[in-house]
């Protein structure tokens, strides 16, 4: 009999053990969650945090409704981030719309990006520090200030998706493009949250009292995993290809020539296009009123000359109506140095900046003459003078006659982009490569003779473009700047490109991102496998951790029953002093 009752009290007095050393563990880290609940709830104190019991609310009600919308406000900048960071390809024209609207230049679309950043790292960290807290099993309490910071960062990411939406919608296409580069890495950064997320969520779900309570937690969960699991049946990637049939390498053409090396639509900004190894040679035409045809992207001369100390009393005007002797008294390359319209833009050799402090408004025919010497194609953008212009309507015959009479360039290295007159134009310079700047039907086009199609590339597809080369019509897309846009230009079959950075570019031997369809459904499997295999281990030490617990609480011991347990661990969680 005293064996027996001996060997009751050493299998109590071993499950006391155990109850004490895991109670002990919880304590182990009370710094860790202090700085948790410091950082989230501003509670450093012990005191003034509560655990949540098992099968309770992990918080109040208000908290309950409020942590929606921080979860709302992490999902509207990681939107707002994502679509403003795959914008840096067209941060030129952004700042270009904000200069016309405000009539200085100054890099917007950067302050916008690091704001996006910021705000996007705050947000992350209060969930962040929620997750964990949870993880904690720890009554959630956000701070008022931080409150009031969740609010402004879901209506500050809110507001400038609706406004960016409203005014530059085309950025969405942009988007869209960019998942068939970023989508399976975006998959696999989903993926790993899901199983991070999985560590409180199955704390939580094991811990509930109720079937129900379960099954709401559990239930979206396993969907959105299920979800995620599959996506990748549904997506698609020119640049997910078999060996051996990647194209080559599109062509480049030098956008105003090199603007981020020298000033836009300057004989130094060719000369560094051609420098760098371009195809060819983009501009814009504007024919002075005597007549004679420069180059100017501008409808005033304001942005990228001295106007403004020359002729201040005209910097309104349209730059058309200079005559040619006005606007060779103009400097060109000033404000490249002043202002720097590239937020990536490279320090420049004093040469170079010496060089850039001497340009002056280039002429058509000298441009075509250079091209013609570098053996280089050349594209531009030719516009029709305002009205009560001298050469209002014969702006077609008088650039006609530069290239064809004054500069002497081979007609074959001429893209004609202009629609205007375009049957004159094929009868009296036949040797010109005609050129569309938008799609049409592949009869329309042919009986047009049109080889080259000239797009922006928001409307990139790798169909059309296949379409169109088998009926030898070529596509030349514009304006690409960045590394993934370029890439997945060449994997789509582009022929060429129009760019800012051609010294950037040059340098790419294969796209970003390529991969053969076999490696890529071994990521995915592997992928999915994985995080299944990590989930389920974490749900079964979850499982098996409340199980320890529930099994000493129910074996013999009168104070180690479930309700008389819970309220004990619960009151030792929130004491001010250690256990010994």
């Amino acid at each position: 009999m005293e064996a027996s009752s001996t060997s009751l009290k050493k299998i109590k007095f071993g499950k006391l053990k155990v109850v004490r050393r895991r109670l002990l563990q919880r304590y182990e880290h009370q710094p860790f969650i202090s700085c948790l609940a410091g950082f989230y709830s501003c509670r450093w104190k012990r005191y003034q945090r509560r655990r949540t019991e098992p099968g309770k609310c992990c918080c109040k009600t208000r908290e309950c409704v409020f942590f929606p919308l921080l979860v709302g406000a992490f999902c509207f900048s990681l939107v707002f981030l994502y679509m403003w960071g795959e914008a840096k390809n067209d941060y030129n024209n952004f700042d270009w719309y904000n200069y016309g609207n405000l009539g200085f230049w100054f890099l917007w679309s950067l302050v916008l990006l690091i704001v996006a950043a910021i705000l996007f790292m705050y947000i992350t960290l209060l969930l962040v520090l929620a997750m964990c807290l949870l993880a904690e099993g720890q009554q959630l309490y956000l701070h008022w200030s931080h409150k009031i910071g969740t609010f402004l960062v879901l209506g500050f990411s809110i507001t400038a998706i609706f406004i960016l939406s409203v005014l530059w919608g085309d950025q969405w296409k942009t988007v869209r493009l960019s998942f068939q580069i970023t989508a399976p890495y975006l998959h696999v950064g989903a993926i790993t949250i899901m199983v991070l997320l999985s560590w409180p969520m199955s704390l939580h779900a094991i811990r509930a009292d109720k079937k129900v309570v379960q099954v709401i937690i559990v239930g979206p969960y396993l969907a959105i995993l299920l979800f995620l699991f599959l996506i990748p049946l549904g997506m698609y990637s020119p640049c997910i290809r078999e060996v051996g049939t990647l194209g080559p390498k599109p062509a480049l053409i030098g956008h105003r020539g090199a603007p981020m090396l020298a000033p836009e639509n300057t004989e130094m900004s060719f000369q560094k296009t051609i420098e760098h190894g371009a195809d060819g040679l983009e501009t814009d035409v504007t024919i002075s009123y005597d007549g004679v045809p420069f180059l100017m992207h501008d409808s005033t001369l304001s942005r990228t000359t001295n106007i403004k100390e020359v002729y201040p009393n005209d910097t309104a005007q349209n730059a058309a109506l200079f005559s040619w002797d006005a606007l060779k008294e103009l400097n060109a390359g000033a404000w490249f140095l002043k202002d720097k319209p590239f937020s990536c833009m490279g320090s420049l050799s004093r040469a170079d900046q010496n060089q850039a402090m001497n340009q002056s408004i280039y002429k058509l025919s000298s441009f075509l003459r250079l091209a013609d010497s570098q053996n280089k194609l050349v594209i531009f953008d030719l516009y029709r003078p305002p009205e009560k212009h001298p050469y209002r309507n014969s702006w077609i015959n008088r650039t006609l006659e530069v290239i064809l009479n004054e500069s002497g360039i081979r007609p074959h290295l001429v893209l004609w982009l202009e629609n205007d007159m375009r049957s004159f134009v094929q009868s009296v310079a036949p040797g010109f490569q005609q050129t569309m700047g938008s799609k049409a039907p592949v009869e329309d086009l042919l009986m047009d003779n049109i080889v080259k199609l000239n797009l922006a590339y928001t409307e990139m597809s790798s169909e059309d473009i296949r379409k169109y080369a088998e009926a030898n019509i070529t596509t030349n897309f514009y304006v690409i700047n960045e590394p993934w846009l370029f890439s997945l230009a060449w994997c789509s079959g582009a022929h060429s490109v129009t760019t800012n950075a051609v010294h950037i570019l040059k340098n790419l031997s294969q796209p970003l991102f390529l991969m053969t369809p076999r490696q890529y459904n071994i990521m995915w499997i592997l992928t999915d496998l994985t995080s299944l295999l990590l989930i389920s281990l974490i749900f079964a030490l979850h499982w098996w951790r409340e199980r320890s617990f529930s099994c000493c609480a129910h074996e013999g011991d009168p104070m180690l029953e479930t309700g008389t347990y819970n309220k004990f661990r619960t009151e030792l969680s929130n004491m001010p002093t250690v256990i010994a």
